[in-house]
């Protein structure tokens, strides 16, 4: 038990009656007892207070003569902030006090409109054990349950960075990469978990704490795809493949033809395109879907919401362009541009221009990169790096354009707004003030604290939008503070090297290295 106090009959008068703690209970609290005594105009020193109890024995302090004053038990009662609980700390009454009776608890706490969750059985418990000076939870809210929002299961692979086969020997499987997700007609292709409910609470007096509203969601697809009776699975009509772009499903029974040339003239495709011969110069593909090409490109114009795929690599003739959504293969890239959101992969990169939002791996047989400026967002691996000609090869890690760039407007965007947020506030606060003086309002300022309101929260909305944009812009970025460059077989000199806004060029040939950031250098490591 707690230590506690009370008021008791003395000779010559009354006093202070200190009964220490038994079994680990807590110390009398000085505090309480000086305020409790001064609530009843009673004074007490303080020093022979806190030696007293500092004695740890049972001991009496004399207070004042004549007899002692009748004081019923008594109690204070404790409402945490959110009214989700109350708890009630019970004072000894003083020697022939009236004690407390849990009907009057009961009368007390209604008066207090304290109705909900009200602890029936601690209360009982005081009753019939009086412990003094603890801290007992009288009445306790009820938390709400929170649901879930339903969402969308996928039953094919959603994963863009499927990666092409290596043969025994060390080159690449350009013809079976099995980056297509196949479907057959009356295939599910996709499942809506519904929305489950969350349940409202109540606080201690009574009023009901709202779960938050769950999210119901809705399939988004393309042509060549039905829905159920119940709306809950995404079915195809076709057979085909399906491709997963920005949430929404496509079905495509593919574009097909022999070659891109006179017989077919520039291609523009919903879906996805698969040529079975070659891409002749200046004519232009452009699908949603991915482009695959068994043959070879020359100097054409290839633009892809997905995948580029070319097994026989491309010959750009200084005018070729490949952009993807997703990745590039390639059997070689020679003379050419190519920017890929995903990765690259290919066996070799001659005099090209080529930027990959995430890696860039350059193996198989031949893995060299010769001449042209090659960038990678995470890192590059490459079997030789640099031409014993020295023909200007630059490669660059730990860089993304689109990524520097959206980040440096979103800090700027989130500056401007909490200057208007600045502006707002004290605007909101002037206003506030002249209310708690009584000053009336005009209808015009009224109009006008309602636009600067709307104002408020917008920017506000527009502020905690670019804040969660920012964070994940700095997980990304930090990703890239640790880019590479592997060479697996020899660089020669000449090579410049760049990861972030540090660069080095080769002076000597090496082998078998890896050139990374280190302590505000560009360094080459040995990898044996």
């Amino acid at each position: 038990m707690n230590g506690y106090f009370r008021l008791k009959n003395m000779q010559d008068g009354f006093g202070v009656e200190l009964i220490p703690p038994t079994e680990g209970g807590e110390e009398i609290n000085i505090l309480e007892v000086m305020d409790y005594l001064g609530s009843n105009n009673l004074v007490c020193d303080l020093s022979v207070l806190r030696e007293k109890i500092d004695s740890h024995v049972n001991t009496e302090i004399w207070l004042a003569g004549g007899n002692c004053p009748s004081l019923s038990e008594d109690y204070k009662l404790t409402i945490a902030e959110d009214n989700m609980s109350a708890t009630i700390r019970f004072i000894a009454p003083s020697e022939g006090g009236r004690l407390l009776t849990l009907e009057g608890l009961l009368k007390d706490l209604r008066i207090r409109k304290i109705m909900f969750g009200i602890q029936i059985q601690n209360l009982q418990e005081f009753i019939s054990e009086r412990e003094y000076c603890k801290d007992i939870l009288v009445a306790k809210g009820k938390d709400a349950v929170q649901g879930q929002d339903a969402y969308i299961e996928y039953a094919f692979n959603t994963d863009t960075h499927i990666r092409p086969t290596v043969r025994e020997d060390g080159s690449v499987d350009f013809f079976n990469l099995n980056t297509i997700n196949h479907c057959k007609n009356g295939q599910v292709l996709a499942t809506i978990i519904p929305e489950v409910p969350g349940q409202n609470g109540r606080n201690i007096f009574g009023a009901e704490i709202e779960a938050r509203a769950v999210k119901p969601t809705v399939f988004h697809f393309g042509r060549n795809i039905g829905v159920s009776e119940d709306n809950l699975q995404l079915i195809s009509m076709v057979d085909g493949h399906v491709t997963l772009v920005d949430d929404k499903v496509f079905v495509s029974d593919v574009l097909e033809v022999e070659n891109v040339d006179n017989s077919t003239g520039n291609i523009e495709y919903e879906g996805s395109v698969q040529i079975n011969g070659n891409v002749i110069s200046n004519f232009e593909v452009h699908a949603k879907g991915n482009v695959i090409v068994n043959g070879v490109v020359e100097g054409s114009i290839i633009k892809a919401g997905g995948d580029i795929i070319i097994a026989r690599g491309m010959n750009g003739m200084g005018k070729g362009i490949l952009e993807a959504g997703g990745n590039i293969i390639a059997k070689f890239l020679e003379n050419a541009e190519a920017h890929a959101e995903g990765y690259i992969q290919t066996e070799s990169i001659l005099h090209s221009n080529v930027n990959s939002g995430k890696y860039i791996e350059v193996d198989g047989k031949h893995g060299f990169i010769t001449g042209g400026h090659v960038i990678a967002a995470e890192r590059l691996a490459v079997k030789t790096l640099g031409s014993e000609m020295g023909a200007s090869t630059v490669i660059e890690v730990g860089a993304n354009p689109k990524l520097k760039e959206e980040y440096q407007n979103l800090q700027k965007a989130s500056a401007e707004a909490q200057k208007v947020l600045l502006s707002t506030r004290t605007i909101m606060s002037t206003y506030a003030e002249k209310k708690a003086k009584g000053v009336a309002l005009t209808a015009e300022q009224i109009e006008y604290l309602k636009s600067v309101i709307l104002l408020d929260n917008s920017k506000k909305k527009e502020l905690e939008s670019a804040t969660k944009r920012i964070e994940e812009l700095q997980e990304k970025l930090n990703i890239q503070n640790n880019a590479y460059v592997e060479v697996r077989g020899q660089v020669f000199p000449g090579a410049k090297i760049i990861i972030g806004d540090l660069s080095m060029v080769v002076q000597s040939a090496n082998r078998a290295c890896r050139f990374e950031k280190i302590r505000g250098n560009v360094k080459c490591i040995s990898s044996y």
